[in-house]
C-alpha cells in the first residue's frame, strides 16, 4: 500500500504542537471555512492534492470538499476520466498507483469547479492559463485569492512577464502567491519528505496558504518575495536540460556539477538582474538550489534532455515530449525559448553562455557537445551537417550541424579526443 507507507507518521504528528495554535487562530480569522478549488490534474496536481485535502478535511478553518478542475478525457473503456477520478479516487492516466482522499471531487467544468472558491491552486501548462481564466471571473468569492505552481515564464512586448501576474490580471487583480520546491510529484504523492517554499505578497495570505499545504513530510517556508521564488521554479527546468545533455554524453558527475554551478550562477545573476531586491537567500531556499538539484537528476526535462543526446539526431525533443511524458508538457524548452527572446531583446545573449547553448542546442541544432565548449575553453570548428526529422507541413528538416571541438591553448590547438563523438553519421 503505497499510501500507507507514512501514514502511522502522519498520525502521531498531524496536530503536532507546533501547528495547532496556529491552525486554532486561523480558525478565529474566518467566518466561514475557506473553499479550495484545484485548477489542473496531472501528476503534480494530483500529486500535491493529497496534501491538500487531507488539511482541509482535518483543519477547521478550511472547507473538507476539495474540488478539482479536470481536462475531461475518455479513457480506453469509454468512461470519462472524472467518472473515474470519482468512482475509483485515482487518476489512472496521469498519477496511476496512487489513491486520492475521497473529499477530493473531480470536475470537468472550470465555472462549477471554482464556485465561490476562497482559494484557487494553479497547477496547469501556463500556455492554457488565458482561456480558463475567463471563464472563472464571476465564479469565485469576492474575497478569494490565489497561487501558483506553474513553473514557466511569459513574455510580452515590455518583456518578462511573471504566471502569477499574467493570473493576477486577467482575474482582475486577485493577489497571486507562488509555491516552488524540491516536488517530484510521484515521491510527493508516495509521502517521502521533502521541503517547498511559497513566496508571498501579503502576509496573511501566506500564513493561509501554508496551513493548506504544510505537512510534516511536506514541509513549507515561507519567503515575502514572489519573484524570486518564481522565476527560480521557472530557470531551473532551462539548466536541468543542460545536465540532461552532460548525462546524455556520459560526461560524468564532475561535468554535470559544474554545469550546475554555472547555471545557477546564471539564474542568480538573471533574477538579480532584474530584481535587485531578490536576496540571495531566496536562492538557498527549496525553490532555489535544492529545486534544481532534484530536476537536475530526476525531473522530466532531464529526462528528456538525456533521451535527445541518445537518439543522436534521429528524433526531436517534441517527439520525445510526446512518447515520454505521457500527455505532460516539458516546460523547459519552453522557457528557455522564451529566455533567449528577452535576452536576445536587451543584447545579453553571450553574457548567458549556458542558457545560450542550451538554446542552440534544443532549437538550432547545434551538436551537444558544443554546451561544453560555450562553458569551457574550446572553440567550435564546423565540419558537416545532417537534417533532423520533421514535421509534415514544414518547409525543410531541421538542420543539425555535426562540429569538432578544439582546445584552445596557448601552443596551439588540438583536437578534443575525452569527449565522445555523439553524433557518428
Amino acid at each position: 500500500d503505497i499510501d500507507g507507507v507514512h501514514l502511522a507518521t502522519r498520525q502521531r504528528h498531524a496536530r503536532g504542537a507546533e501547528g495547532s495554535n496556529t491552525h486554532c487562530n486561523m480558525a478565529q480569522d474566518y467566518e466561514t471555512p475557506r473553499k479550495i478549488a484545484i485548477i489542473g490534474s496531472g501528476n503534480w496536481g494530483c500529486a500535491i492534492a493529497k496534501i491538500i485535502a487531507k488539511n482541509a478535511e482535518r483543519l477547521g478553518h478550511l472547507d473538507s470538499r476539495v474540488m478539482m478542475w479536470v481536462y475531461e478525457e475518455v479513457m480506453e473503456d469509454g468512461r470519462k476520466l472524472t467518472e473515474v477520478m470519482n468512482d475509483t479516487h485515482e487518476n489512472v492516466k496521469y498519477l496511476p498507483g496512487y489513491k486520492l482522499p475521497t473529499n477530493l471531487v473531480a470536475e470537468s467544468c472550470i465555472e462549477k469547479a471554482v464556485a465561490g472558491a476562497n482559494i484557487l491552486v494553479f497547477v496547469i501548462p501556463h500556455q492554457f492559463i488565458g482561456g480558463l481564466c475567463e471563464k472563472i471571473v464571476g465564479s469565485v468569492a469576492s474575497d478569494c485569492i490565489g497561487v501558483s505552481l506553474i513553473k514557466g515564464l511569459d513574455f510580452d512586448a515590455n518583456g518578462l512577464v511573471l504566471i502569477s501576474d499574467l493570473i493576477s490580471a486577467k482575474l482582475g487583480g486577485m493577489d497571486i502567491s507562488v509555491l516552488m520546491g524540491a516536488n517530484i510529484a510521484s515521491e510527493v504523492a508516495a509521502g517521502c519528505f521533502c521541503e517547498s517554499t511559497i513566496g508571498y505578497r501579503n502576509e496573511d495570505h501566506g500564513r493561509l496558504l501554508k496551513t493548506v499545504f504544510d505537512d510534516i513530510l511536506f514541509r513549507v517556508g515561507l519567503v515575502d518575495n514572489v519573484r524570486g521564488v518564481e522565476i527560480c521554479g521557472a530557470l531551473k527546468n532551462v539548466v536541468a536540460l543542460g545536465a540532461g545533455f552532460s548525462d546524455g554524453m556520459k560526461l560524468g558527475e564532475n561535468c554535470k556539477a559544474a554545469i550546475l554551478r554555472i547555471g545557477f550562477d546564471e539564474m542568480r545573476k538573471f533574477i538579480q538582474t532584474r530584481y535587485p531586491e531578490v536576496t540571495d537567500a531566496t536562492f538557498f531556499a527549496s525553490c532555489g538550489i535544492a529545486d534544481l538539484i532534484t530536476t537536475a537528476y530526476g525531473g522530466r526535462n532531464h529526462k528528456v534532455a538525456e533521451a535527445y543526446v541518445l537518439a543522436e539526431g534521429r528524433k526531436t525533443m517534441d517527439q520525445l515530449e510526446v512518447e515520454m511524458l505521457n500527455g505532460q508538457k516539458l516546460q523547459g524548452t519552453l522557457t528557455c525559448k522564451e529566455i533567449h527572446i528577452i535576452l536576445e531583446r536587451e543584447q545579453q545573449v553571450e553574457e548567458y553562455p549556458l542558457f545560450a547553448s542550451i538554446y542552440r542546442i534544443a532549437f538550432e541544432g547545434w551538436n551537444p557537445e558544443s554546451m561544453i565548449a560555450s562553458v569551457g575553453h574550446f572553440k567550435i570548428e564546423e565540419e558537416s551537417e545532417f537534417s533532423l526529422p520533421h514535421e509534415a507541413g514544414e518547409s525543410s528538416p531541421q538542420k543539425h550541424i555535426k562540429r569538432r571541438l578544439a582546445w584552445k591553448t596557448p601552443g596551439g590547438e588540438s583536437p578534443i579526443t575525452a569527449l565522445p563523438n555523439v553524433y557518428s553519421h
